[in-house]
């Protein structure tokens, strides 16, 4: 065999893609420096310069590997699956399997035909049993565990019962229901310190249920940043995905401000009266002044003697979060240490500053839920859908604690695609795939229930990430990357299993560079796809009509990677890029080719009766019409589709026009996410005004499901 034969056979043996297929449709074929330096980020031992005799050896090495395993790394089955997988113990030796139910109790499996040849490992003979489970095992996280008298120890690996499917939005399919998504940092009300909190989270939810109907509100991540400034503007680039960020707290909320004397009180008052005038501003936001701000008023609460039931509400959250906050709350301190901002002086400074961080979170879980049990009071049938970011920053609490199933020498991105022609780094140290397995996806799962806990439901962004993710080689352009593949089974039916339990639905965002048969199963396992009407295409190229529309899917026009509609309508995506220099290609080529899609998808509108017929694709942006009437009628058109979800931008209901964030830009090229909500002169709209707001109510009239 070849060099490159053997390379490619070693990289799929461990999950990565030899080449790819682009957007556009032409086979990439992935360099031999890639797929080497990704493998050697998989953990697999190969020099700096191998050859074709050391990728023998390793072939070789890794097929012993396997074949001197006792147990899978984890065994992951759909309910009522009889999944058989295999065991492998010293030759003539006894296997012994059972099953440790997670709630206690055993089952047995049973042994299949297994005639595979014992192999001989460093002088010892293994061989190979094969085993099932049965098909009725509860749903849950088992344990399976093997005996031999071969062996001294113990060997057991994770057991995980998923659902064939997730069942929480088959209601909606069969009586779809609308909704409402905003970025809540730009969202701000007379009350706010300059950026949306939680008070305003719940303000917003009220307001969009009462007044447009809605029956849930999709916010951006609400995942930590940094413990304080500064911090990272991006809500997708976060410290932890697990744990919240406390600059989302609303200050006057919190009972402990009681407890302050008067004229630390009016302190507080002067403190969030200087913040307070920051709402009026369009000014882009700044979260390090804030933060500061909160963080010193948090302190000072946290060092009061709180009530009793307060303090046992706090212990009985710091217990049931268990060592994943522990773990989370060291970080944050001695990053505090570190800094300097704050003298610690001994062990006592150091647990005082764990406890404060803990509580920090304690704080975020209880106004979060309030959040969401108010948008449940005030009608809505799903309440808040939060956000999965894809990773976390290199330099976070999660890069940190849980380094040991992350692969820190790869960066996650994207390929090259029509929107982003460049390709996209995010600079996210990706999920080493066979270490989350043999942790039984603990960090997954346990994010999850976090994120859920006080939730409607999530959007999992760039749920392509749950099958493969792109690997960029760390401080490579984007074009050197390459996909590693993961056990969508296992990450799917978990991700299943834990929205099931909390009854919450899952929107995949399933945008981009991605086979369909990845749609096909998210769809099969109960997945909500994710359609934005300037991307749906038919077969043959054009605007897909109204009525092929995904059942199981959230659908709108627009997504907050895109600017709003008025700015879409009139061209700004591709201004704003050309102004970056983001283009790889002629600006006038892709002004063409976007008129002549957009006025495909007007046409579709006239199809259905939401516009006159007009002969668009002559007709400049200016003589096309009043481009909020246009605006009105794709939301109405999306409202008409048989979409299981359908969803509102909050920027279009104000008419903002600037852009919440350009995909492959820095904070020093655009101000991604620091624009507040703003109309279309470029003037703040705040909550209180949203429902006398003229458009605001237009555009809710046009969103009003007719399907």
């Amino acid at each position: 065999m070849t060099y490159r034969q053997l390379l490619e056979e070693l990289a799929s043996n461990h999950g990565i893609s030899t080449g790819y297929f682009s957007q556009g449709g032409p086979w990439i074929d992935v360099s031999d420096a890639t797929l080497e330096y990704t493998l050697r980020a998989l953990d697999v031992d190969l020099s700096p310069e191998p050859d074709e005799s050391e990728l023998t050896t390793r072939l070789y090495l890794d097929y012993l590997a396997r074949a001197s395993r006792p147990l899978p790394p984890a065994v992951v089955a759909p309910a009522g699956t009889e999944k058989s997988f295999d065991v492998h113990v010293h030759d003539g030796s006894s296997a012994k399997v059972h099953i440790v139910l997670e709630h206690g109790g055993q089952r047995e499996v049973f042994q299949d035909a297994n005639d595979t040849a014992p192999v001989d490992v460093d002088g010892t003979l293994w061989g190979e049993a094969t085993f099932h489970i049965p098909g009725d095992l509860p749903l849950g996280f088992h344990q399976l565990q093997l005996r031999s008298d071969g062996f001294e120890r113990v060997y057991s690996c994770p057991l995980i019962i998923t659902p064939q499917r997730l069942t929480t939005a088959d209601k909606y399919v069969d009586s779809p229901v609308s909704g409402m998504m905003a970025q809540l940092y730009s969202v701000r009300s007379e009350k706010s310190w300059g950026m949306g909190d939680f008070g305003d989270l719940g303000d917003l939810a009220e307001i969009a249920a009462k007044k447009a109907g809605a029956d849930f509100l999709l916010i951006n991540p609400l995942h930590a940043a940094q413990p304080e400034p500064p911090v990272e503007d991006s809500p997708y680039l976060p410290s932890t995905r697990r744990f919240i960020n406390p600059i989302y707290l609303r200050i006057e909320d919190i009972p402990e401000l009681e407890l302050l004397d008067a004229p630390l009180r009016a302190d507080v008052a002067e403190i969030a009266e200087e913040f307070r005038e920051r709402n009026h501003s369009a000014e882009p936001i700044e979260r390090n002044p804030i933060f500061e701000a909160k963080l010193a008023v948090l302190r000072e609460l946290f060092a009061l003697e709180h009530a009793p039931e307060r303090t046992e509400q706090f212990h009985e959250f710091t217990r049931a979060e268990g060592e994943g906050l522990v773990y989370f709350a060291q970080w944050c301190a001695r990053n505090e240490a570190v800094s300097g901002r704050h003298a610690m002086d001994d062990e006592e400074d150091h647990e005082h500053s764990i406890a404060f961080y803990s509580w920090l979170q304690f704080l975020c879980d209880e106004q979060l839920r309030t959040a969401q049990l108010r948008a449940r009071k005030a009608g809505m049938k799903i309440g808040i859908i939060t956000d999965l970011a894809v990773g976390v920053h290199p330099g976070g609490a999660d890069a940190e604690i849980l380094s040991e199933y992350l692969a820190p020498q790869a960066s996650v991105g994207a390929p090259p695609d029509d929107y982003n022609q460049q390709g996209q780094d995010w600079s996210q140290p990706p999920w080493h795939p066979v270490r989350l397995a043999e942790s039984g996806y603990k960090p997954w799962r346990e994010m999850l229930a976090t994120v859920l806990r006080n939730a409607g439901g999530v959007r999992v962004d760039h749920i392509l990430g749950l099958f493969r993710l792109y690997w960029i080689p760390r401080m490579s352009p984007p074009t050197s990357g390459t996909y590693v593949a993961y056990d969508f089974e296992a990450m799917l039916g978990i991700l299943a299993l834990e929205a099931e339990r909390a009854g919450a639905v899952v929107i995949g965002e399933d945008l981009g560079t991605m086979e369909p048969w990845i749609q096909d199963t998210l769809r099969e396992k109960g997945f909500l796809g994710t359609s934005i009407v300037w991307f749906e295409r038919d077969h043959d190229g054009s605007p897909l009509p109204q009525d092929k529309y995904r059942p199981l899917a959230l659908s709108s026009v627009g997504t907050h990677d895109l600017p709003p509609t008025l700015a879409y309508l009139g061209g700004e995506h591709i201004t704003l890029r050309d102004r970056l220099g983001l283009f790889t290609r002629p600006v006038e080529d892709e002004v063409a080719e976007d008129m002549a899609f957009q006025a495909q998808v007007l046409h579709r509108m006239s199809d259905t009766g939401l516009l006159p017929e007009r002969d668009f694709a002559h007709l400049s942006r200016k003589e096309r019409g009043n481009p909020t009437q246009l605006m009105g009628a794709l939301h109405a058109f999306i409202a008409g589709t048989p979409s299981a979800l359908t969803c509102t931008n909050l920027v279009d209901m104000v008419g903002d026009i600037r852009a919440q964030n350009q995909p492959g830009t820095t904070s020093d090229l655009y101000p991604n996410w620091c624009i507040p909500l703003c109309d279309s002169e470029g003037h703040p709209v705040l909550i209180e005004q949203l429902a006398n707001n003229a458009l605001f109510q237009a555009i809710t009239a046009t969103s009003k499901r007719t399907v």
